[in-house]
């Protein structure tokens, strides 16, 4: 049995990544019915959270059906940082997750997310203000290193356990792969092998398929896998992979009105919780995942993306659920 803190996982977890602009409630919604075992609300800035910035205080909506769920954090400054981790417990998460692995210039470069892997003594300081000042469990996210030569998660693991972080998810890329090349887990195996390591070490990094989540499994040796961007659009991914884990056979892919009503729900779930403009229009990054493979898919996001109605909206799902073959070939 996994465990984080009091929280129990299952014999071998599956994690939703957190990812910016995808990770809200109506798309983890869709990934818990699909039998996410833990997820992840969008990374939220630390200093967002204590100026009270809408967008930001938005981010921290959790809903009791989510559950276990955790809020990630980042930032530069530790007492930032310190303050942010107050804020976010009052939420009632069921975990804290520190974001040391964000890739992109405007967080990395500003001194957070995967930088602080370019200053590890700072980001053991941060990581045990963020501790002491929450009564919740903490986890932490990052990636092998800040480049090739500098590949020092070993160290970060064990000083991280050091000051009280009660799991720990390794990307198996460094942060000027950013998401290109392959992810390489065999760092993340030898820390999973490390004697002093007692805390779960979850993989993440490339898995987008239940042999592949199989396979690194048995190879990598770590306690649980977290999906991200082969979820998008896709949130069946955790079912396969379970299925796969308890019965060794494939699960048939979803069929056109399955696709039709998650990505439905999903819909309907976005239009609720952010009011029917901003739920429409953020919803169009997901359509083309969604409907990927079918013939005249790019012609089927172009209508849905060019509209400004539910009603609209809805017919063209409709429309789709019934011109198509009920099972998606590919």
């Amino acid at each position: 049995m996994v465990k984080i803190g009091n929280i129990e996982l299952g014999e071998f977890p599956l994690l939703l990544a957190p990812m910016e602009d995808v990770s809200d409630p109506p798309f983890r919604y869709v990934c818990k019915q699909n039998g996410v075992d833990l997820m992840y609300t969008e990374f939220i800035s630390s200093e967002g959270l204590i100026r009270d910035a809408a967008k930001s205080i938005q981010k921290l909506d959790i809903f009791e059906y989510e559950r276990p769920i955790g809020i990630q954090i980042f930032g530069s400054n530790i007492e930032s940082m310190r303050e942010a981790s107050a804020v976010a417990s009052k939420a009632n998460p069921d975990l804290i997750d520190i974001n040391y692995g964000c890739p992109v210039k405007n967080v990395a470069c500003k001194g957070a997310g995967a930088s602080l892997l370019q200053d590890i003594d700072k980001m053991v300081k941060m990581t045990k203000a963020v501790v002491e000042a929450t009564h919740l469990p903490v986890t932490v996210k990052t990636r092998l290193g800040w480049d090739d030569s500098t590949k020092n998660v070993y160290e970060v693991a064990e000083r991280l356990q050091e000051v009280g972080i009660k799991a720990l998810t390794i990307h198996g890329r460094t942060r000027s792969q950013m998401y290109k090349g392959e992810a390489d887990w065999r760092l993340i195996r030898d820390i999973k092998r490390n004697p002093n390591i007692e805390i779960p070490i979850f993989g993440n990094g490339d898995v987008d398929s239940a042999e592949k989540a199989f396979a690194w499994r048995k190879e990598f040796e770590v306690d649980g896998i977290m999906i991200g961007r082969a979820s998008i659009g896709y949130p069946w991914i955790f079912r396969e992979v379970k299925h796969f884990f308890n019965t060794g056979e494939f699960l048939p892919g979803p069929t056109i009105s399955e696709r039709v009503e998650v990505c439905r729900t999903h819909f309907m779930k976005s239009v609720e919780w952010k009011g029917e403009k901003v739920g429409i229009f953020e919803m169009r990054r997901h359509y083309a995942n969604y409907f990927k493979g079918l013939p005249n898919s790019k012609d089927l996001r172009n209508r849905l993306v060019s509209l400004n109605s539910v009603v609209e909206i809805n017919h063209v799902l409709d429309e789709i659920s019934e011109t198509y073959s009920e099972v998606l070939v590919g």
